[in-house]
C-alpha cells in the first residue's frame, strides 16, 4: 500500500465533503436534532390537556372539584359546556381531550357514595386515556366536615373512554401508519423526481420540449398520487383484516384526507427535487424531514406532552394535520367539514410548496 496515495485519497473526500454542503449540515444536524427532540420535545408525562367543564350542579363542593383536577395540571380548560352530550360532540370533533361531567344531584352522589364526577376521554390515543385516569384518582374533599373520600374506596369519580374502550393500541397505531407511510414514500419519490432527470439525461429533452415549468411539475405529481391511494386501500384493508380497525366515519372522507396529505408531500418532495443535486442527496433531506415528522407529530409520542414551541413547529409538519384527521374520520365518526382548521392547513401547505417548487424549478441543465 502506497501511503501517499492513500493520503491523497483521504484529502481528495475530506474536500468533497466540505464542499457538499448538505451532507455537511446532516454530520452534525442529524445528531443534534435527535438529541434535542427526545431530551426535550419528547415527554411521557402528559399535561395540558385540552378540556371542557360542564358543572351541572354549580355548587361549592362541585367546583372545588374542578379546582382540584385543574392543580394537577394534567387537564386546562379550553371550553365551557351545558351538558354532557355537548361534551361528547366536542370529543367527535376533535376540540377536547377530556370532558368533565359533574351532574345536578352532585352532592347527593357525593354523600351517598355513588360516582358524582365523570370524566369522558378520547380513547383513540391509548397514552391520553391513561392520563385521564390519574383524575380519577384523587380525593374528593367535602368542604362540610372536612373529611374526605378517595376514589379507590370509594369510586365517586368515574372515567369513560370513548371510541376505544378496550384500551387496543392497534387501533391508533394503524391509522396513524397511513400517514407514516405516505410521508415517507411520497417524499422520497418525488424527491429524487428531477434530480433522476439530470442524472439520465433526460432533462435535455425535456428542455426542448415546449412543455411548461407547472406543466411538469403537476404531471410529476399525478402518478405518484394514485400510488398513494393504493398505498392507502392496503394499510385499511390490512388494518380491518388483521386488527379490526373500525372506521366509524365515511369512507369518502377516508380518501379526501389521504389525498390531502398525499398531495403536500408531493409537493414537499418536489421542492426537495429542486434543491437536491443527486438522489443521495434527495434521500438525506427527505430523511432530514421524516425524523421531525414521526417523532412530533403525535404519531409515536403524545402531542400535548411536548413544549408549546415545539407544538408551533410541528403545526408546520403534514402529518400532524393528517393524524387529526384521520384518527377523527376513522375512529371518532367525524366528518372533514367538522376537522375544517387541518383540511384548511393542509391546503395552504400543499399551496406554498407547489409555488415555490415552480419558482424554484428552472428547464436548464445548470
Amino acid at each position: 500500500m502506497n501511503w501517499r496515495r492513500l493520503l491523497a485519497i483521504v484529502v481528495k473526500e475530506m474536500r468533497q465533503l466540505r464542499r457538499d454542503r448538505i451532507t455537511l449540515a446532516m454530520i452534525v444536524g442529524i445528531p443534534v436534532m435527535q438529541l434535542v427532540l427526545f431530551g426535550y420535545a419528547i415527554n411521557l408525562n402528559l399535561r395540558g390537556l385540552d378540556a371542557a367543564i360542564a358543572d351541572q350542579a354549580g355548587t361549592s363542593g362541585s367546583r372545588a372539584v374542578v379546582m382540584d383536577m385543574l392543580a394537577t395540571g394534567v387537564i386546562r380548560p379550553v371550553a365551557e359546556a351545558d351538558s354532557p352530550q355537548e361534551l361528547v360532540a366536542m370529543l367527535r370533533r376533535g376540540e377536547i381531550s377530556v370532558g368533565v361531567a359533574i351532574p345536578p344531584d352532585f352532592e347527593r352522589r357525593r354523600i351517598d357514595g355513588r360516582e358524582a364526577v365523570q370524566v369522558m376521554v378520547d380513547g383513540s390515543d391509548t397514552v391520553v386515556q391513561s392520563a385521564a385516569i390519574q383524575l380519577a384518582r384523587m380525593p374528593i374533599v367535602d368542604t362540610g366536615d372536612g373529611a374526605t373520600v378517595r376514589g379507590d374506596a370509594a369510586d365517586p369519580i368515574g372515567v369513560v373512554a370513548f371510541y376505544n374502550p378496550e384500551r387496543r393500541s392497534a387501533v391508533n397505531i394503524v391509522p396513524g401508519l397511513i400517514g407514516v407511510i405516505l410521508t415517507m414514500t411520497m417524499v422520497l419519490f418525488t424527491g429524487v423526481a428531477i434530480v433522476r432527470e439530470r442524472e439520465r439525461g433526460n432533462m435535455e429533452l425535456l428542455i426542448a420540449t415546449p412543455i411548461s415549468r407547472s406543466e411538469l411539475m403537476v404531471g410529476k405529481v399525478l402518478p405518484y398520487a394514485v400510488i398513494g391511494l393504493v398505498q392507502t386501500t392496503v394499510v385499511l384493508l390490512l388494518g380491518l383484516w388483521l386488527f379490526k380497525v373500525p372506521v366509524l366515519g365515511s369512507v369518502l372522507h377516508v380518501y379526501l384526507a389521504a389525498v390531502l396529505l398525499i398531495l403536500a408531500n408531493l409537493t414537499l418532495g418536489l421542492l426537495i427535487s429542486t434543491k437536491a443535486r443527486s438522489q443521495f442527496q434527495a434521500m438525506q433531506m427527505t430523511f432530514f424531514v421524516f425524523l421531525p415528522s414521526i417523532l412530533l407529530s403525535g404519531f409515536m409520542f403524545p402531542f400535548a406532552g411536548m413544549p408549546q414551541v415545539v407544538q408551533w413547529i410541528a403545526e408546520v409538519l403534514p402529518l400532524t394535520h393528517f393524524l387529526r384527521l384521520i384518527r377523527g374520520v376513522m375512529l371518532r365518526g367525524a366528518s372533514l367539514w367538522e376537522l375544517w382548521p387541518d383540511v384548511l392547513a393542509l391546503v395552504a401547505f400543499t399551496t406554498v410548496m407547489m409555488t415555490l417548487a415552480i419558482l424554484r424549478f428552472r428547464k436548464r441543465l445548470d
